[in-house]
């Protein structure tokens, strides 16, 4: 697989960023990349132009709208065009390339927001979504079953990947628009440099998340590349849940912010507990390795060397 073609859509963002540092690190040479100035990915004739020019061999789709639950609520017409834009383009693009390999990643709220846990990959479609996140849900749904459309009509070999929540160097860390790890950092140093009393806390604390480092994550990507070739989804997280109590008090002792936690109620929490099961991905071979305290900790270094950009962000 490292002599072939790889196009990473999505290469600076926390994911692509992260599989593209794997990549180059495992010595594939043959990489791809377009910023999105270099190319919009939801312009149709573009994305058709690009993959006629490069013919890439294999494609992996980490491009897409993300946020926390401020942003879903905030934008549901932005994450729904854009995602779906991005995803009709470069699927369809990457099938009439010929591209021999696609990875689509979707994010474990594509599931119903009443699942059993931990949530099974058949799990899909088996119940109403989280309203919170809808709108990002079911585009990435709409992207998995586009993939498994094309497998089935056309036999590509197109697979997909369903991430628990991801963190990691070069994430997003604006407060209002960024995922619950990011936006916990960020306010608990600033809340730490300011001499702050309290820091306010988005929901009651008591739902419960599962994270995944970005580069166990992208570890994965490599992994699925090599190994998995089923038109069925296949989870990728660490087994682990955490409340966001639990989570706040870990990254306010990280930081060494001595004041108040304030969880306000008044905001929605989402999804009461959301935890993949991942023995599929486990029984190939493949388990993550980052334990959280050991990931928000090189999360956090990172956001202190570069915490003058940072702090510049909207």
């Amino acid at each position: 697989m490292k002599s072939h073609k790889i196009y990473i859509a999505g290469h600076t963002g926390l994911i692509g960023s992260a599989i593209l540092r794997r990549f180059k690190g495992e010595g594939f040479a043959n990489i791809i990349t377009r910023t999105h100035k270099e190319l919009d990915l939801t312009r149709q004739a573009d994305v058709e132009d690009f993959f006629t020019q490069e013919r890439p061999e294999l494609t992996i789709l980490a491009a897409a709208r993300v946020g926390g639950i401020h942003a879903n609520m905030s934008y549901p017409a932005q994450f729904l065009f854009d995602n779906l834009s991005i995803q009709l383009n470069v699927i369809n693009s990457s099938f009439r390339a010929g591209v021999k390999k696609l990875l689509f990643l979707a994010g474990a709220c594509s599931y119903p927001r009443e699942c059993p846990q931990p949530i099974k990959e058949e799990y899909l479609l088996s119940g109403a979504l989280e309203p919170t996140n809808e709108a990002y849900a079911v585009a990435k749904i709409a992207g998995i079953k586009m993939c498994q459309g094309y497998n089935n009509q056309y036999g590509t070999n197109f697979i997909c990947a369903v991430l628990a929540n991801a963190y990691g160097s070069g994430d997003n860390f604006d407060p209002l628009d960024s995922h619950v790890i990011p936006a916990l950092i960020k306010k608990f140093h600033c809340a730490k440099i300011n001499k702050q009393e309290s820091v306010s806390v988005w929901g009651s604390g008591n739902a419960y998340r599962e994270f995944i480092y970005a580069d166990d994550a992208a570890d994965s990507c490599i992994f699925l590349m090599g190994h998995y070739n089923n038109t069925e989804i296949i989870n990728v997280g660490t087994a682990k849940a955490i409340s966001i109590k639990e989570l706040a008090l870990c990254i306010k002792d990280i930081i060494g912010f001595k004041g108040e936690i304030i969880f306000d109620s008044s905001n929605p929490d989402g999804m009461p507990y959301k935890l993949l099961d991942v023995n599929k991905i486990n029984n190939l071979g493949w388990q993550a390795k980052t334990p959280l305290v050991n990931g928000i900790q090189q999360t956090y270094r990172w956001y202190l060397d570069n915490i003058e950009a940072i702090l510049w962000e909207k």
